[in-house]
């Protein structure tokens, strides 16, 4: 079985069903909801790659579990499931964040082309190159190395070179300790020690020389920004 996750989040049994049959039998993991309520609990807390979206159901609606997402986990890739196929609801969904909108009734071969579509496409917008310029240097994330045009280099852990590739990427965003933990490390956040990401922080900010935060910054109450 595949290690890719897949959340589904219908309120029609019979489809979600039939879904998250589908998706087994290719292979996949599933998470499933057929509320909002708990849709959105899984959608912001739980670790998947993919999100089946539906937009009319009990609870919060589709789109408001998109705008959740688009602020607590940007970047999520999201297929909406809908019978609803106005301009204006495909045009809402797109702009929302969703990466493709499938319109009820829908075959399952299709549902599994778009799926596999998605999940190539997410798999490259999260590879970038492995040399990365810093300021004063550079970064091989492949050899996991910071060098500096002074001649000094510093070797990084598995997880520094994790972590301050997903900051780079965040492009000037703030990045909640939640966040890092769910989405980097693949960890619970509620039953995990915080401290291990301030740690992890702190000796980056070593190796990077940064005593004065000017690049990676503490946003109290918050998170990390990486500000070069």
């Amino acid at each position: 079985m595949s290690e890719i996750t897949i959340l589904v989040i219908e309120d029609d049994p019979a489809v979600r069903r039939g879904i998250v049959d589908v998706l087994e039998y290719a292979g996949y993991r599933t998470l499933e909801a057929a509320d909002g309520h708990v849709g959105m609990e899984l959608a912001l807390k739980a670790n998947y790659r993919l999100l089946l979206l539906d937009l009319v159901m009990p609870g919060p609606s589709g789109f408001q579990i998109l705008e959740a997402l688009k602020r607590k986990r940007p970047g999520q890739a999201v297929i909406i499931l809908s019978a609803r196929g106005e301009e204006n609801d495909r045009v809402r969904g797109l702009t929302t964040g969703a990466d493709d909108y499938v319109v009820k009734p829908f075959s399952m071969k299709e549902l599994l082309a778009r799926v596999d579509a998605v999940l190539r496409r997410t798999c490259e917008r999260a590879a970038p190159a492995d040399l990365r310029p810093l300021p004063g240097g550079t970064v091989d994330f492949k050899e996991r190395v910071i060098h500096f045009t002074a001649g000094r280099r510093e070797e990084l852990s598995e997880r520094e070179a994790d972590l301050l590739r997903y900051l780079l990427d965040s492009q000037g965003r703030i990045v909640s300790r939640e966040e890092i933990l769910r989405n980097l490390w693949g960890l619970d956040p509620d039953r995990t020690e915080t401290r291990t990401i301030d740690m992890h922080i702190m000796h980056l900010r070593t190796k990077l020389g940064d005593k004065d935060q000017s690049l990676l910054a503490t946003v109290r109450g918050k998170g990390y920004r990486w500000t070069p």
